[in-house]
């Protein structure tokens, strides 16, 4: 019966919002490289817009984390989600516009493409999504706002499963809808009223979850300014007051010097490296070396989506509490650098056991470590942490989709192996940072013995 707990009235509106965005984005993935394609584009400028996201992603999440400790988190859900309606419906317009040529190139460097009207307003949605994208991690303040220590893991659980669920529904639905008259036009209208709908469960069913504010944004607003109205409870401990001293706490050099937050984030970033190595890698080994259709990347995707489904829903429900999240943590980075290292092999049966692993590791893993990061700091600046724990994640995205693309073309499927690399330095941090909370603990006993 734990498992029914998913549904629980405090956490469901939080995994609802978060499952309706994750289903809006992933429609978009299997298509978008033919909508680019269709308008002018090449692989290169694919590329190019596939890093619009995270870039400014990488700039917006901070701003919307740290806005999101003063303004409240509904609200900035709110902003964050009209954001990404406002750019689903520049899509639909681009999709609608004549192809008006702009200019074109062919080189080496960049292929043969031609630049259009409609390919413009693509990267315009894309910067706009990705700025105003701060939704990840201002969902993930807010469950940290109304989870208590027991519930945290299961809580964070539970939200990677509702992740996996809108990944695995997304192509699927993208790929039913794209084979009608309407091609491509469908799924993006349907993303767009899944992002409407996403700011309408907002703003009725998700009540404001920072303790140290009051909710004054509801439907019956009566002004834009009220929206943005802040009320603050008298909400203070001695944390606040000690931290209220120092002006600079939520800014990048404030937020690191929280205890445990540098490492977190060292873990964030390595982690996001190595799966943009697997998300640039994967494709152009499925389609070349491996000679998958389409059809056959959706199915291995799937797969893992709903593994992790699984791990993240009833199998961390059950080990909450049971298990801590360091030893969870550790486990996950073993089975994701194992999992790596067999994604290297060309034959089939090992690429599922591989996927198979991975998708176990992950599951275990990251809900671990949103959960402990969620611990990390001042509760007060938890957007400010969350925000900037994004931007890690968007920066190694960055540099792990563009440097993947250019290594595979040299490397071929040792470019898995360095991502096995990569999760082996983490294990190293996890082995340092316990060697130095057991040094700090040692000595705390020494001094409590003598005083």
């Amino acid at each position: 019966m734990k498992i029914f707990k998913f549904f629980s009235k405090k956490i469901f509106p939080i995994l609802l919002v978060n499952f309706i965005g994750i289903l809006g984005y992933s429609i978009v993935i299997p298509i978008l490289i033919f909508i680019v394609t269709d308008l002018g584009g090449n692989g290169f400028i694919y590329g190019i817009l596939g890093a619009m996201y995270p870039f400014f992603q990488f700039i917006g999440a901070p701003i919307l984390g740290r806005l999101s400790d003063r303004i409240g988190r509904k609200k900035v859900l709110v902003i964050s989600q009209t954001g990404t309606f406002i750019a689903w419906c520049l899509f639909l317009i681009a999709l609608i516009l004549p192809e008006t040529k702009l200019w074109s190139s062919n080189s080496e460097f960049t292929g043969n493409y031609i630049m259009t009207l409609p390919l413009i307003l693509l990267f315009l949605a894309r910067i706009f999504d990705g700025f105003t994208g701060g939704n990840v991690s201002v969902a993930n303040a807010y469950l940290s706002d109304i989870s208590t220590d027991e519930d945290r893991d299961k809580n964070f659980g539970m939200m990677g499963a509702s992740t996996s669920l809108g990944f695995v529904l997304g192509p699927a639905v993208a790929g039913i809808l794209a084979s009608t008259i309407l091609g491509e036009i469908l799924p993006i209208l349907l993303a767009a009223i899944i992002s409407l709908i996403a700011i309408l469960v907002i703003v009725v069913r998700l009540p404001e979850s920072n303790p140290c504010m009051v909710d004054t944004g509801s439907l019956n607003l009566k002004s834009f300014r009220r929206f943005f109205q802040v009320e603050h409870k008298d909400c203070f401990s001695d944390e606040t007051v000690v931290n209220d001293a120092s002006k600079n706490i939520n800014t990048f050099r404030g937020v690191l010097k929280q205890k445990g937050v540098s490492l977190l984030f060292s873990i964030y970033f390595l982690t996001f490296l190595a799966f943009s190595l697997f998300y640039a890698g994967l494709p152009i080994y499925a389609s070349t070396m491996l000679e998958w259709t389409a059809v056959d990347l959706g199915i291995f995707l799937a797969y893992s989506s709903f593994i992790m489904i699984l791990v993240q829903g009833p199998l961390l429900s059950f080990l909450s509490g049971k298990v801590s999240n360091i030893m969870l943590i550790t486990l996950g980075v073993l089975l994701l650098s194992l999992s790596f290292f067999l994604l290297s092999f060309n034959d089939l049966i090992v690429l599922y056991i591989a996927n198979t692993i991975l998708s176990l590791g992950n599951g275990l893993m990251w809900p671990s470590f949103l959960s402990l990061l969620s611990r990390a700091g001042n509760r007060s600046i938890q957007g400010t942490i969350q925000g900037y724990g994004n931007s890690m994640g968007s920066l190694a995205s960055i540099f792990g989709l563009v440097l993947g693309g250019i290594m595979f073309e040299s490397m071929g499927v040792k470019i898995f192996i360095i991502g096995s690399g990569i999760f082996l330095v983490i294990l190293i941090l996890l082995f340092i940072n316990y060697i130095r909370m057991k040094n700090t603990e040692t000595k705390t006993d020494q001094t409590v013995e003598i005083v």
